[in-house]
């Protein structure tokens, strides 16, 4: 018996656990001593035990018969690196048989700061040689099953380096574009000429996503400098966020979307989606708002606003689909967003996650009929993925 049954629902959120060398494996021999290995605190405070104990819970532990026999029922309670198919790719596709999900996007754990880093950076060299490796290694990752949705990471650092990277990501099989939701280090990124990468994309018919981690640093660390100890985070200690960081998810890609909206790039691209994975959604219906108002305000003296043919609501409904947390009122963004607009999503194999996201989001959306669950858990992402979704993941079409 699956965790999911009795209907068709896509994951718009999952993760590989990367091995200290899961990228640096994949890199070009000019570019592989250049980059260091992950460092796994987050596994053992001593990292260079990490690679020996993740062998031990995983490589080996994973053989276990009597493990095998319970991953069915225990498929939401083990998380991180105990879970099924965290870090080997030929155990994944019996993971999404155990949940049920027709589909996974799949992104990576622990790389998206560091990629981040390297694009803010001087070696853009090493910044987009880093970014084919984390390519490669997550489009293998995903061939283990073509439930597996690859999302491949796009710097915007420097033109002509974007629009060829974005080039070598749709050729290698991305089925979505990965990019930073912080502000490029020396142009917004809605400069005109990057349009070369939304419009690949948008030829594709794949989409651009963002992901939590692609916006820099949070918060300041003097906030957690209030004479109190330092709470854990989900992990039981103190590397990942916590309650006051998950306040500042949603500013990057609140201003990043919107500098792409007032800009023209979604007027200018019709049929480009975007994706806003695991930063929550609680926030669209302000920010909706809060875009409407200054549109309003500042339309009269702006050439820019006067050219949209649509006011900023209406391309976030017609482009733009957001992954709520499984503890945010999933059916209150329904009514106040739009039904076209939320994802689900389990974060697997994550903490974060929760045991039971699908139980969440169906408490959440209460009475609310079936149309808007059946967006919820299926069409909205289908919409999103376009041809990066391949025909046979998606649902029948209505009679």
């Amino acid at each position: 018996m699956a965790y999911i049954e009795g209907r068709v629902v896509h994951d718009a959120d999952a993760h590989v656990m990367e091995t200290a060398d899961w990228v640096r494996d994949h890199a070009d021999p000019a570019v592989r001593d250049r980059l260091a290995p992950l460092r796994h605190t987050a596994v053992d405070k001593d990292p260079d035990r990490a690679d020996e104990i993740i062998d031990r819970w995983i490589r080996k532990g994973h053989d276990d018969p009597d493990l095998r026999a319970r991953e069915a029922a225990e498929i939401m309670e083990r998380k991180n690196w105990k879970a099924v198919g965290s870090i080997l790719p030929e155990d994944r596709g019996r993971a999404i048989d155990h949940m049920g999900v027709a589909s996974q996007l799949v992104f990576n754990t622990f790389h998206n700061g560091a990629l981040l880093r390297l694009e803010h950076g001087d070696d853009l060299d090493l910044a987009y040689g880093a970014a084919t490796a984390h390519n490669r290694a997550i489009v293998e990752f995903c061939a283990a099953d073509a439930r597996l949705l690859p999302t491949c990471y796009v710097p915007l650092a420097d033109f002509e380096r974007s629009r060829a990277a974005a080039a070598e990501a749709i050729a290698m099989g991305a089925a979505a574009l990965l990019v930073a939701s912080a502000c490029p280090r020396h142009h917004s990124p809605s400069h005109k000429d990057l349009d070369p990468v939304w419009a690949q994309a948008e030829e594709a018919g794949i989409p651009i996503v963002y992901h939590v981690g692609g916006g820099g640093p949070l918060l300041s660390p003097s906030y957690f400098r209030n004479g109190e100890p330092i709470p854990p985070d989900f992990h039981g200690g103190d590397e990942n966020f916590r309650s006051v960081d998950s306040i500042a998810i949603a500013p990057p890609v609140m201003q990043h979307l919107a500098a792409l909206i007032f800009d023209g790039i979604l007027e200018r691209h019709p049929a480009l989606k975007f994706g806003v994975i695991e930063q929550g959604a609680a926030w669209v219906p302000s920010w909706m708002r809060t875009m409407e108002s200054s549109f309003d305000a500042f339309e009269r003296h702006e050439d820019r606003l006067r050219r949209l043919s649509l006011r900023p609501s209406e391309y976030v409904r017609r482009q733009v689909r957001v992954t709520p947390f499984p503890t945010e009122d999933v059916g209150w963004i329904v009514d106040e967003a739009g039904t076209e607009v939320p994802l689900f999503s389990t974060d697997y194999p994550h903490v974060e996650g929760g045991r039971r996201p699908f139980e969440r989001f169906e408490a959440s959306l209460g009475d609310r009929p079936e149309a808007v669950r059946h967006a919820v858990y299926c069409t909205n992402f289908e919409d999103l993925m376009g041809a990066g979704l391949p025909a046979p993941l998606r649902a029948p079409a209505a009679a």
